[in-house]
């Protein structure tokens, strides 16, 4: 992906981690994405930064996740890199032709699609702090109320509840088994599985949390999003062990399949000629 979409602060190393509530708040990822010169999009940046209650949710979503569950990453800097993955590809698609929902079903604009993705992507697990079963479905009731104080500062009340409904559609599409409705919903489902680089394993992998999960993305090296040759959008992805491959054959496809992205992406996977060793021994 482009560096001027990947600009997300490194993961913290295990023995670095804070668990005091202020030391965990000075640590804080700032949301940020390109806004090329949308209003609207920079304006809900700002909002969401100054949010200490949403920062603190994305906080208590990855301490579940990730220190008491020893999953990958659903914190800040996951919803950082979905947000910057579903922006790029929701650019690439737009600029290939492909309407967005909300400019087709409402006549809004492609900048309104922008908030719509770069909102649900931020919100998506924010569930993840009550509980990870139905995750999906607390992040809607936590979502509402947040977008019911954000979207007012950016549209009026017509255009806000219209924002607010595409916004928690594209939430719920990414569970298991969404079926997205919409171009941008389908774009934050796929984002969601394209965040699989190696960073986002990094603390449950160091910290002797083993799983085909943390393994697999410990493999990803980089993901890159480019425009493609034959379709819209080239995803390549590359792997220094083949376990990388659960990532895509079983992460990826799940998501992708149903999206309505399929005939807009391209994807292709390179392994190293040296594969790195990963593991030295396992057992149950």
């Amino acid at each position: 992906m482009s560096k001027e979409y990947f600009d997300t602060e490194a993961i913290p190393d295990v023995g670095d981690l804070v668990r005091s509530v202020d030391g965990r708040f000075e640590q804080r990822i700032v949301m940020a994405v390109p806004d090329r010169r949308n209003p609207k999009l920079r304006k809900a940046m700002g909002l969401v930064n100054a949010d200490d209650d949403l920062y603190g949710l994305w906080i208590a979503a990855n301490v579940n996740a990730v220190e008491r569950l020893g999953m990958t990453d659903h914190g800040p800097v996951h919803v950082k890199i979905v947000m910057n993955i579903a922006v790029r590809m929701l650019r690439l698609l737009v600029e290939a032709g492909v309407e967005p929902g909300i400019v087709r079903n409402y006549e809004m604009e492609n900048t309104d699609a922008e908030v719509v993705v770069a909102l649900a992507a931020l919100f998506h697990d924010v569930g993840m702090s009550i509980h990870r079963a139905d995750h999906e479905a607390f992040s809607l009731f936590v979502a509402q109320d947040k977008l019911k104080r954000i979207l007012p500062e950016i549209y009026d009340a017509r255009h806000a509840t219209i924002v607010r409904a595409e916004i928690l559609h594209a939430i719920i599409s990414h569970r298991s088994g969404g079926s997205p409705l919409t171009l941008e919903a389908g774009i934050v489902r796929t984002a969601d599985a394209l965040d699989m680089a190696k960073g986002r394993s990094r603390i449950p992998f160091s910290s002797g949390s083993l799983s085909i999960h943390s393994v697999s993305a410990a493999a990803v090296e980089s993901v890159k999003i480019e425009s493609g040759e034959d379709k819209p959008i080239r995803v390549t992805v590359e792997l220094s062990n083949s376990a990388g491959l659960f990532q895509l054959d079983q992460l990826l496809r799940n998501k992708l399949n149903g999206s309505g992205l399929e005939e807009y992406l391209e994807i292709q996977a390179t392994v190293g000629e040296q594969e790195k060793r990963l593991l030295t021994d396992f057992s149950l």
